[in-house]
């Protein structure tokens, strides 16, 4: 792959990447493996630790117990990264490290592993930067605690913990609590072609690219590879630029969870504008607050995958609010996409498609195209539409999610090739009717 980026000093911002060429909407500019990676604690059940796909059935490591793999051959190829933390996962049994310390000791051990070759990167592990400096007293209090895990989690098949990191790791990483508070800010959450988190990963070079509210690039994973793509037209020296966050949030809330978690302010167009602020809150506010409360115990039931209590909560929620918040409201937006999950997981397609179409004109609003969350949601929608017969309409959304997807995620890759086989379905069901 020819060289389409470079590192470089970006105003006000420090480290970042830009285009060396000129770079079309749609183009690969880049893709990495990462130094490490694990799946998350949430998705250990249904994904496989070797290759991060789903699956319904997966087979248990027969001695930690903890990790699981699609067949045989994932387990044995993930084997050289999984047998020095299987003695650790074992040692912990019941409890399971967070996603942050089993990452920053698979960090460890491929720090240790002399027979590790590492590729070039444009930015190193010793150069990530840790932000401990301008975190809050309890941030620290929290990362102080994982290191504290870290340590006991290591201590099986690390006992001289200290020593061997001071041997082997760069200077800046020797220390537990300066490490974890790397993996905290640098880390990239894996998800899958659906968007849905299945693990976390350091990619040190794509660390350096920053954050704007409306980019020109996004990152999508194919396994555990990182793909790094346009969505826009760039030009030569003009600076790479991605979303750490999902941006369905008012300015204020975006800030807030950038500040905390990434130490910066944004001071990007769009929050400099504010300008999507009053749609996103628009209504009664005393009508759709508890919305925003129940939120969090809704996600929580989704996690439990208790769809009909889900259901039961957003039906009730969302009747409530019936004509006093329209549904480009963020709050009532996000309770209406939990119940089109509901609806789906509990086969009941009218409803979905319902709840669904519902959703579309705010998405088209707020993720601008071309942008996945918008291509999958179309995606979703037109899915339903062909399954309870809408054929026409189906063609029309699916057309939709094509052409915002092949821009996304290429038009080889595996969801905008099952995209064309279902418009190719929905054109003989039309030819034959």
């Amino acid at each position: 792959m020819s060289v389409k980026i470079e590192r470089f000093t970006s105003p006000r911002k420090g480290n970042g990447l830009r285009a060396v060429t000129s770079i079309k909407a749609g183009e690969l500019i880049y893709s990495a493996t990462p130094l490490a990676c694990c799946v998350s604690n949430t998705r250990s059940k249904d994904v496989c630790h070797g290759c991060f796909e789903r699956h319904q059935s997966l087979q248990r490591c027969s001695q930690c117990k903890t990790t699981r793999y699609c067949n045989v051959a994932c387990q044995r190829q993930a084997w050289s990264i999984h047998k020095r933390e299987c003695m650790c996962l074992r040692s912990l049994l019941p409890r399971t490290p967070t996603d942050s310390v089993r990452l920053a000791a698979r960090i460890v051990f491929t720090t240790l592993n002399s027979s590790t070759k590492q590729s070039a990167e444009l930015y190193t592990l010793e150069e990530h930067e840790s932000h401990l400096s301008s975190m809050s007293e309890q941030k620290r209090q929290g990362l102080s605690q994982l290191a504290d895990m870290l340590q006991i989690y290591l201590q099986q098949e690390i006992p001289d913990l200290m020593k061997e990191m001071t041997s082997a790791l760069p200077r800046s990483c020797q220390d537990p609590l300066s490490l974890l508070a790397k993996v905290a800010c640098n880390c990239f959450t894996i998800s899958d072609e659906e968007l849905k988190e299945v693990g976390v990963g350091l990619y040190p070079s794509l660390s350096l690219l920053n954050h704007d509210c409306r980019p020109n690039c996004l990152i999508v994973f194919e396994g555990t590879k990182l793909i790094l793509r346009a969505i826009k037209d760039i030009c030569p020296e003009e600076e790479l630029l991605i979303s750490y966050i999902d941006t369905l949030s008012v300015t204020a809330d975006r800030q807030r969870q950038l500040s905390d978690q990434y130490h910066f302010t944004c001071s990007c167009q769009c929050c400099g504008s504010q300008a999507m602020d009053g749609v996103m809150l628009c209504g009664d506010e005393s009508a759709w607050l508890p919305l925003k409360e129940a939120l969090p115990r809704l996600e929580r039931l989704q996690a439990e995958s208790k769809w009909k209590t889900v259901l039961d909560v957003c039906v009730s929620l969302l009747s409530a609010v019936e004509g006093a918040v329209p549904y480009e409201n963020v709050h009532k937006l996000r309770v209406a996409d939990m119940a089109l999950d509901a609806c789906i997981n509990l086969g009941i397609w009218t409803q979905a498609l319902t709840y669904g179409m519902k959703t579309l004109p705010a998405y088209r609003s707020y993720y601008p195209d071309p942008h996945p969350a918008h291509g999958l949601q179309l995606m979703r929608v037109g899915k339903l539409h062909h399954y309870l017969g809408n054929i026409e309409d189906s063609m029309v959304i699916l057309r939709q999610a094509y052409e915002i997807l092949r821009i996304t995620h290429s038009e080889e890759s595996p969801i905008t090739t099952e995209l064309s086989l279902k418009l190719e379905e929905c054109r003989t069901e039309m030819n034959l009717s």
